[in-house]
C-alpha cells in the first residue's frame, strides 16, 4: 500500500473517530432532535477539504452510521437514511471548495462549510416534514421542518466556518 493511501484512510479514521468524540459535547440540544456540538463537524469538513468531494461524502456517511450506533433513533428505513448516512453523507459537499496545500481561501472555507450544511439542512428537512410533520400543528410541515433544523443547523455552520478559518493556515503547515 502506498504512503498516500495510508494517508487517507489513517486521517479518515482519525476524523471520523474526533467526529464522534466532539458530538458528546452539546452546546444546545433541540426537543426533537438535533443539537450544536463543540465543532463535531469541523473534522468531517476538514477531511472533505483535503481530500474531495467524494471521499468526504464516504467519510460523512460512515459518520451518519456511526451516529445511529451510538445515538440510535429509528422511526422508518428512509428516515433513518436520511437522518444519518445521508445527511451527513452530505457534509462531503465541503469537498466543493477542496483547498491544495499552496492556496488559503476564507471565502472558499465558508463555501465549503455553506454548502455542506445546507446539504445537511436539506436531508434533514425531508425527513422532518415527511416523518415528522405531526409535531408542525397547523403549520406547513416543510416550513417547520426547515425552521426547526436552522435552529441548530446554522449555529453549527457559524460555528465550524469561524474555526476552520481560524485554524486553516496552521494546519496547512502541518500538512506540507
Amino acid at each position: 500500500m502506498n504512503n498516500r493511501k495510508v494517508r487517507f484512510m489513517t486521517e479518515g479514521g482519525l476524523m471520523l473517530a474526533l467526529s464522534a468524540l466532539l458530538s458528546n459535547i452539546i452546546i444546545y440540544q433541540a426537543p426533537n432532535g438535533g443539537s450544536v456540538s463543540a465543532g463535531s463537524m469541523i473534522p468531517l469538513l476538514i477531511f472533505a477539504l483535503r481530500w474531495g468531494t467524494l471521499p468526504g461524502v464516504l467519510l460523512g456517511g460512515l459518520y451518519g452510521i456511526l451516529d445511529f450506533l451510538l445515538k440510535p433513533y429509528f422511526y422508518h428505513p428512509v428516515q433513518f437514511l436520511l437522518d444519518y448516512p445521508v445527511a451527513f453523507g452530505l457534509i462531503g459537499l465541503a469537498g466543493i471548495a477542496k483547498m491544495d496545500d499552496s492556496k488559503t481561501l476564507n471565502l472558499g472555507i465558508i463555501l465549503g462549510v455553506g454548502v455542506a450544511m445546507l446539504g445537511r439542512l436539506v436531508a434533514h428537512t425531508a425527513s422532518g416534514a415527511v416523518f415528522f410533520a405531526e409535531y408542525a400543528g397547523g403549520q406547513n410541515p416543510w416550513l417547520y421542518s426547515i425552521g426547526y433544523n436552522a435552529t441548530y443547523l446554522i449555529p453549527e455552520f457559524i460555528i465550524s466556518s469561524i474555526i476552520l478559518v481560524i485554524i486553516w493556515s496552521p494546519l496547512k503547515k502541518v500538512w506540507k
